[in-house]
């Protein structure tokens, strides 16, 4: 089954008692992001695409999640995360450092840059990241292994799950201003909560997710 949550669209709760003002400004100006880099360079902006996409695949019959988008938005406007690990840069010099080095990498390997390769080409880099087995000198003193694990993965996941496609997805309604949630209790939801679809029984999910607001 690929729509656990068929017929909800989380967007049809914008004049809904489920969101407020706030909220329809945070998601509005969220999905009203510029698409084109304010941080990163044309060519940062093409090898964050590539290690995107190869991250988080995302399905054909929907338009993608803009990853990269919100990757740059979140460095050019220093959104932080409020701690750093001691081996690791500030956010913005560690992706820098890191997409440069992955390009050195992917040259070294290959002879060419990341965002030429073939997916499994970029696959064994970024294996190979996470494994902390990348020694090129444009990586200096910040270990490619906590890269991977402390960037690349939060950074990209967190965009992904910021949007509203996302959130059709996984049954998310959204930020729970101003309705919040009564039902806490396992395998309980509240009624403006989306219904998961259970085999053979997809029509009644899609009817009672027709209602949810």
């Amino acid at each position: 089954m690929t729509d656990r949550y068929p017929g909800y669209d989380v967007l049809a709760k914008r004049w809904t008692q489920s969101w407020n003002d706030k909220t329809r400004a945070v998601i509005d100006a969220r999905l009203a992001a510029p698409r084109e880099p304010r941080f990163f360079t044309a060519a940062e902006w093409l090898t964050l695409g590539a290690v995107c996409d190869r991250i988080v695949p995302q399905p054909a019959d929907r338009p993608p999640v803009p990853l990269p988008v919100y990757v740059d938005l979140k460095l050019r406007e220093g959104l932080a995360d409020g701690y750093r690990y001691a081996a690791m840069p500030p956010q913005d010099e560690a992706w820098r450092r890191g997409l440069a080095a992955l390009d050195e990498e992917a040259v070294t390997a290959h002879g060419d840059a990341f965002h030429d390769l073939s997916p499994a080409c970029q696959d064994s880099l970024l294996s190979a990241m996470q494994r902390g087995e990348l020694v090129g000198e444009a990586w200096g003193a910040m270990p490619c292994a906590m890269f991977f694990a402390h960037r690349v993965i939060p950074d990209i996941t967190h965009a992904y799950y910021a949007h509203p496609a996302a959130w059709n997805e996984i049954g998310f309604g959204g930020p729970a201003s101003p309705r919040g949630y009564v039902r806490m209790a396992l395998d309980r939801r509240d009624p403006w909560e989306a219904a998961e679809a259970k085999r053979g029984k997809e029509a009644r999910a899609r009817r009672e997710n027709d209602r949810v607001g």
